[in-house]
This record gives C-alpha cells, sequence and structure tokens, in this order.
C-alpha cells in the first residue's frame, strides 16, 4: 500500500523589506516588496502546474498576497488561518540578526544548539507547530486521493510544520535548512506517513534572508 499519494507543498511568502534588512518579522505585518511581488508571479506559474486542489495561507499581508497571484493562475479560493503565522518572537521582533545576537546572544545560542526556548519572550518553537500542523492536517484530510494542498507560510513555521508532520525530535528541525523567499518544500504521502520530497525548491540555490538564519 502506498497510502493515498497526497502532498503538500508548503510555500514561503516572497521578499520583503524587512527581510532585506535581515530583519526578524514574527508576527508584524510586513508587505512585500515589488521584486517579492514578482517572485509570487513567477513561482505561482510553477505551482500552478501541480494542479493543487486547495490553497490555505497565513492571514499575515505578505502570505495572504503570495497566496493570491497562484490564485489568480488557478481560480482556486485562499482559506486563511491565523494558525499559520510566523513564530511570535516577543521583543526580537523588529530587531536585526546583529542586534539579536548582540543583546540577546545567549537566548540565540541556547536556540540554536537545539534546546527550546521562548526567543524574545515569545512561542516556541513545538507551540509553533501544535498551531500550525493541525491546520495543514485538517485540509489534507479533506483533499481527494492523489491531491494537492498549497500552504503559504513563513519560513519558521514551514520548518516547525515539516519536522512535526515527519516526526522528528523538536531538537533535530534546525536540521532542515531555511526557505529561500518564494521557494517551497514538498511532503508527498507514502505507506509509513508523510516524507520530504523536496526541500527549498523553485530556484538556483541562493542565500536565505529572514527569520532562519
Amino acid at each position: 500500500m502506498a497510502g493515498r499519494g497526497r502532498r503538500i507543498v508548503l510555500w514561503r511568502h516572497g521578499q520583503t523589506a524587512w527581510n532585506l534588512e535581515r530583519r526578524f518579522q514574527g508576527t508584524t505585518d510586513i508587505e512585500l516588496t515589488e521584486a517579492g511581488l514578482e517572485q509570487a508571479r513567477r513561482a505561482a506559474r510553477l505551482l500552478a502546474a501541480l494542479r493543487p486542489d486547495a490553497i490555505v495561507a497565513s492571514d499575515l499581508k505578505r502570505a495572504v498576497d503570495t497566496a493570491a497571484e497562484l490564485a489568480a493562475v488557478t481560480g482556486l479560493e485562499v482559506t486563511r488561518y491565523e494558525g499559520l503565522r510566523e513564530t511570535y518572537a516577543g521583543v526580537w521582533q523588529g530587531l536585526t540578526h546583529e542586534e539579536i545576537v548582540e543583546r540577546h546572544g545567549g537566548e540565540y545560542a541556547a536556540w540554536k544548539r537545539g534546546e527550546p526556548v521562548r526567543r524574545g519572550g515569545g512561542e516556541l518553537e513545538t507551540e509553533v507547530a501544535d498551531r500550525a500542523a493541525p491546520v495543514v492536517e485538517r485540509n489534507v484530510d479533506k483533499l481527494p486521493d492523489g491531491g494537492v494542498l498549497v500552504v503559504v507560510s513563513h519560513g519558521g513555521t514551514i520548518r516547525t510544520t515539516i519536522g512535526r508532520l515527519l516526526g522528528l525530535e523538536p531538537s533535530s528541525w534546525e536540521s532542515l535548512g531555511g526557505l529561500t523567499n518564494c521557494c517551497w518544500s514538498v511532503l508527498g504521502e507514502g505507506a509509513r506517513g508523510w516524507r520530504l520530497l523536496e526541500h527549498n525548491a523553485g530556484t538556483l540555490p541562493q542565500p536565505v534572508l529572514g527569520d532562519d538564519v
């Protein structure tokens, strides 16, 4: 038995000004740049070839506007979920990578070691998975055999969701590299559950700008 053959495409939003500044966005509602919109249009043309059955997205504008480009070429509606938002990171939000390391170096180092850390007094990664993974699972359950769900979200949330769906230990989730803006990962359903089929797909390798650096 090969399972029901469904696929989940986890697609990171396009570029924002804060990505370029290496500024932690978290739940701050930052818009796409013009380049980010063009990234979304290009990626949407590619993803449309997968013939998705449904699109769900974080309700933050950078994800909503990215998802809208795929909706425009597929005719599908986008369902928005607060549960797919990026990790809330408290006082880290709005700080650059360098400022985080300078002001919260111990906390940052512990997070990189895989320890459970409330970055900036915000959410644990496991708490992000607790809210995001069930949204994905509920929507996958609605798919037909062989169906495709596109999830438009954020780098950190996508990583924790992949880790949870694959059954990986939280301390190992950091081993999943960050996603470039408007790139995606694909999970495929097999006899023993979900498998990672593609990661950071969509372009030639580029620097990862954003919350996962």
